[in-house]
């Protein structure tokens, strides 16, 4: 398949808006590094990235560089193993039986928390 710039305009990457402590909002394209923008508000923010989008794509493609593609969820498989002390995973276990809580769900909590996720709206 020809990779061209029509293909990689379709695909669904991902783009992250934040607020701007001085007003208006910073955007980016996370995937695609450097690809970033910024707009007053949030229409002309996002207006914005797809034009900064196009522009970093029609670079890459001219001198050859990697595109990367979007990750899709298909990748993970929300299934993570980890290794700690004892004590930590008494404290854990311990701190989810008083929330009366499993400890799977406790532990999905706090890292939510620690990250700042917030899951998206389908």
């Amino acid at each position: 398949m020809n990779k061209d710039l029509q293909y990689y305009l379709q695909l669904p990457y991902r783009i992250v808006l934040y607020p701007s402590p001085e007003g208006g909002y910073a955007v980016e394209i996370p995937e695609l590094p450097g690809c970033l923008s910024q707009g007053e508000t949030k229409e002309e923010a996002l207006a914005m990235i797809e034009d900064a989008k196009r522009c970093w794509l029609i670079d890459a493609l001219e001198h050859g560089d990697p595109i990367p593609e979007p990750a899709s969820d298909e990748e993970y498989s929300g299934r993570i193993l980890i290794r700690t002390t004892r004590s930590l995973h008494r404290a854990l276990v311990e701190r989810a039986r008083e929330e009366n809580t499993s400890l799977n769900q406790f532990i999905n909590y706090q890292l939510a928390r620690g990250i700042g996720y917030k899951p998206e709206k389908r």
